[in-house]
């Protein structure tokens, strides 16, 4: 549990740093924002394996459908990881609009992974 945390956590952040430059919350830094986007992409692979059998109890806002739905689960998964090498391309071209559209497509897949299998 530990594990998937700290990975969905280290994403999170480097997400943030890219969104926070979509909104024009900060000023876009190219380079800032390549740098997040590979390590966006690298973490979007890591956590799936931390959702093993008994970590549904104890410190986790993890739903039971993730372990009776896992074909469904793993779906929201590889979606996350096609679009965020999708952010990962689009953060390489320095092109902030192309990295806006990407992040969008990101957060949905977020959005639609914690909608289904997280508690709030």
């Amino acid at each position: 549990m530990k594990y998937r945390k700290a990975a969905l956590t280290v994403m999170a952040n480097h997400f943030g740093r890219i969104g926070a430059m979509a909104n024009g919350r900060i000023p876009f830094d190219a380079k800032v924002a390549a740098d997040s986007a590979a390590l966006v992409e690298t973490m979007s692979k890591l956590p799936w394996e931390g959702f093993v059998a008994g970590t549904d109890k104890g410190d986790t806002r993890a739903l039971p459908v993730i372990w009776t739905e896992q074909a469904k689960f793993k779906d929201a998964s590889e979606r996350l990881q096609g679009e965020t090498a999708k952010l990962n391309a689009a953060a390489k071209t320095g092109n902030l609009d192309a990295i806006k559209t990407a992040f969008g497509a990101v957060g949905q897949s977020c959005k639609a992974c914690h909608d289904n299998f997280r508690k709030e």
